[in-house]
């Protein structure tokens, strides 16, 4: 390993905010060059950093994106799918933080989500535990079932805009006006959510949001974003554990992740809204169906 090399590098790119992040990942491929980290190491860190940027300015979810890149690498599925939950968890804090302190939580809705999520995801991961004693056969039923999670979301993104008009035109029917019904259909959601999430990863993002759009079509699109994410939280905490119980967790591909993805985030974060993401979109809903597709048929 050449130290001299490396120190000399280091003091040429200084990771601050000034960085331009072409430079970093320049420096992530000079450390491999040289055999100071590996390339499987670079790619996960690059991979978290592309995916945190376009959650970042697009706001798509990240585990409709993360999870089958974690696949691409060749991370058994029921592992991709419990390190995404808790880097799910640990990204979409700093979201609630935020959101809150914006007051686009609405935390009754929150509640009423987690109601019915939570209890789901518990079940979910019973059931999982008892398929524990054959891995293929779990492992068959996740990738499935994140085949289908991939196609729902793909079409979720694209018609996103036009559900959310649809909505709003049907804002004085009956199970909007009733709130004992509402409140019903608010914890069906989040049984949906709980076992969908548990088993794919996906599905506290874009899902989510497009199903509030229908349930509460006046609320504000900063709310139904801010409520889902602050729903999301607790939701994919308490499925990463139980996935981590299991031992369908890899630390070091979670803190590899998180090393890229939480710079990527910013840099999204300071673009959005300033570039058009209409293509972008588009290109991830495209992708999307096409992996989903593949996981269902093969």
């Amino acid at each position: 390993m050449n130290y001299s090399l490396f120190e000399s590098k280091i003091h040429q790119i200084q990771l601050t905010e000034s960085t331009n992040y072409l430079d970093y990942i320049v420096f992530l491929l000079f450390l491999s060059k040289n055999n100071i980290i590996s390339m499987d190491l670079v790619g996960l860190i690059v991979a978290g950093l592309v995916v945190g940027f376009i959650v970042g300015m697009t706001g798509v979810g990240g585990g409709s994106l993360m999870t089958p890149i974690l696949l691409w690498f060749g991370i058994p599925p029921s592992t991709a799918v419990g390190t995404d939950l808790l880097y799910a968890a640990i990204t979409k804090s700093g979201g609630v933080y935020v959101h809150n302190k914006k007051k686009n939580i609405n935390w009754v809705i929150t509640g009423w989500l987690t109601l019915g999520s939570v209890p789901a995801a518990l079940l979910t991961l019973w059931i999982l535990h008892s398929l524990k004693a054959d891995l293929e056969v779990m492992n068959k039923l996740i990738k499935y079932s994140l085949g289908w999670a991939l196609l729902f979301t793909s079409v979720a993104i694209v018609f996103k805009k036009k559900l959310l008009v649809f909505s709003q035109k049907h804002a004085g029917d009956k199970f909007h006006t009733e709130s004992k019904t509402q409140n019903l259909l608010t914890v069906a959601i989040g049984v949906m959510l709980g076992a969908t999430v548990t088993l794919t990863s996906i599905g506290a993002g874009a899902l989510g949001t497009v199903t509030l759009f229908f349930l509460y079509p006046l609320l504000p699109t900063p709310k139904l974003v801010g409520t889902e994410i602050a729903h999301a939280v607790p939701l994919t905490l308490v499925a990463g554990l139980g996935h981590a119980s299991m031992g369908n967790l890899d630390f070091n591909i979670l803190g590899n992740l998180l090393m890229g993805s939480l710079p990527g985030i910013y840099l999204g974060s300071l673009l959005s809204g300033k570039l058009p993401d209409f293509y972008l979109r588009n290109a991830i809903a495209i992708m999307l169906f096409y992996v989903g597709f593949n996981l269902v048929v093969k």
